[in-house]
């Protein structure tokens, strides 16, 4: 098959377009003919990305996003068919999706979206899955919480400001660009521009804060919550003592892989009430220039996708 890899560390110049061995499916696992992987700039600089227990693992193939057809099943898998389109988040010490065909475990995959592309499938399952779990496995909004969504415009930022609104909350949300009106179609009540307006001006107000942008920002959004108050972070772990100091709770996770919420967000889509934005798309042959498009200045917001198989885009 051909596949995207990086046979020794480094950033996307390491990047290669080759031919490699297609996976065969494990236990338990299947086989998807990739049509669209969605890429995470950052992914090439994970430890995950590298290795696995400790070890090794290069070559590695990236992008952990993945939108096809299941093209074979291994032992054990009886809920999925040769022939089901699906898509799904793959672990990060695993081989990703940048390839012809990638093996992933059947429990990480779901029915995907039916009235998207492959493209917009793929861009879905870690945004959609992080929004989803810090806004309802770790903060556990609920109806009328007053809840702060740091980064609104980027792919976390802009699902977890739709999301939250779709769950009943008033949703406030920070930008750093010309992207109102995207936030307020999103359902953002209150948009805080931070290149003219200091976010913490308005002192233990909100029920919930969701951080996707980390730094001093992550710092100062302690001040914000009430009393009781849950901040979810994305970035790093926060702060020692702060949470205690200001009597909150704050928890930083990494995203799973989750059957049942992917099923959930893909329900979403259909029912047009969750919306995927495409920054770019490139074939998987320019799979290196994708990767480096990351530091272009002035980009659009949402995902930049590989398409691998033709037809990928059509919805």
């Amino acid at each position: 098959m051909t596949a995207l890899r990086a046979h020794r560390r480094g950033g996307p110049e390491e990047l290669t377009v080759e031919r490699a061995p297609v996976p065969v499916p494990a236990d338990r696992e299947v086989l998807v003919a990739v049509h669209a992987a969605a890429i995470t700039f950052d992914e090439l600089t994970w430890e995950e990305t590298w290795t696995r227990d400790g070890v090794d693992r290069t070559p590695i193939i990236p992008s952990h996003e993945v939108s096809g057809v299941v093209a074979a099943i291994g032992t054990d898998v009886t809920d999925i068919a040769v022939g089901d389109e699906v898509f799904g988040l793959i672990q990060f010490d695993r081989d990703g999706a940048a390839a012809e065909f990638v093996a992933v475990p059947a429990s990480d995959l779901a029915p995907r979206p039916a009235t998207v592309s492959h493209v917009a499938s793929a861009a879905l399952p870690l945004a959609g899955l992080t929004a989803w779990q810090a806004l309802v496995d770790h903060a556990v909004v609920t109806e009328g919480d007053r809840v702060l969504v740091h980064g609104g415009a980027g792919g976390v930022g802009a699902l977890a400001v739709e999301l939250a609104s779709g769950l009943g909350a008033e949703v406030t949300t920070t930008v750093r660009s010309d992207a109102r009106d995207y936030v307020v179609a999103l359902g953002a009540r209150h948009v805080i521009d931070t290149r003219t307006e200091d976010f913490d001006t308005a002192v233990r107000e909100f029920d919930v804060v969701i951080d996707t942008v980390g730094g001093g920002t992550l710092d100062r959004s302690f001040a914000v919550l009430r009393r009781g108050g849950r901040l979810v972070t994305l970035s790093a772990p926060p702060p020692a003592g702060l949470a205690d100091a200001f009597e909150v709770q704050a928890t930083f996770f990494i995203v799973t892989p989750d059957r049942s919420e992917l099923a959930h967000l893909a329900h979403l889509v259909d029912d047009d009430r969750l919306h995927i934005a495409i920054a770019d798309t490139f074939a998987l042959e320019d799979g290196r220039a994708a990767f480096e498009s990351g530091k272009l200045p002035h980009r659009r917001p949402g995902k930049t996708v590989l398409i691998v198989r033709p037809g990928a885009s059509d919805g």
